[in-house]
């Protein structure tokens, strides 16, 4: 991946199409990205975030419910919403940004998965003069709605190590990242996962990680959203 510039990328990548089993029942009757954290659909949330960065254009791809969170998208002023249609079939989460590549740009962009949101600490997470090429990470002990064994070490330096199938590693991925379009370079047409990608970059010492500040909320079940909306009132209280 290329080293850390300065410039703010200004479009980005959020992925909505998922199913959202995990949320069910309230996935039952609206796509996950609708789903309600402390009063504001988590999609929003998201792209509140990357319109307060600079991002002027948006890459939402959609699948489950589509017409609901494509109604939805469309009362957004900013960022400039484009919609990546999954409706046909679901491309999991590398599938679904090669897709979109051709209105991502030949730049770096902003990747971020619609269900990861979380309270900035010091600094601002989405700071790009620190994160271009870069996977934000999360310490796996005190955050919400995570309860598994980690994805990732990190060396002094950055540099990211896969965690071996029997280990506990410390931090995991965020959902929410600066990628290069040439992570993409001979990928597989059709459906497959950004693990792929991660993996393949990380066997060669090139995925690299930026520990999050402040505190990260997973929101991937009906618990989980009230223990982030019950964070998210303690911070603003």
């Amino acid at each position: 991946m290329a080293s850390p510039t300065k410039a703010a990328p200004h479009r980005a990548m959020v992925l909505a199409a998922g199913l959202g089993t995990r949320m069910r029942p309230l996935t039952d009757t609206m796509p996950k990205p609708l789903v309600k954290v402390a009063g504001k659909p988590l999609v929003d949330h998201v792209l509140d975030r990357l319109a307060e960065a600079g991002v002027e254009q948006a890459v939402v791809n959609v699948h489950h419910f589509a017409d609901q969170l494509m109604r939805h998208l469309a009362t957004r002023a900013r960022p400039r919403i484009v919609i990546s249609d999954e409706r046909g079939l679901l491309l999991g989460t590398g599938g679904g940004v090669r897709k979109a590549l051709p209105e991502l740009g030949a730049a770096p962009f902003f990747h971020v998965n619609s269900d990861a949101i979380w309270i900035d600490g010091a600094r601002p997470n989405l700071d790009a003069s620190a994160m271009d090429g870069l996977l934000l990470v999360a310490p796996t002990a005190g955050s919400i709605g995570y309860s598994g064994r980690g994805d990732f070490a990190m060396a002094p330096g950055g540099t990211l190590q896969k965690r071996g199938e029997q280990e506990v590693s410390p931090f995991v991925y965020a959902g929410a990242a600066i990628l290069s379009p040439g992570l993409f370079k001979n990928a597989p047409a059709g459906e497959f996962s950004l693990t792929l990608l991660f993996d393949r970059a990380a066997a060669a010492g090139r995925l690299h990680g930026l520990r999050l500040e402040g505190l990260w909320m997973h929101v991937g079940t009906p618990e989980a959203v009230a223990a982030a909306e019950a964070a998210i009132k303690t911070s603003t209280g």
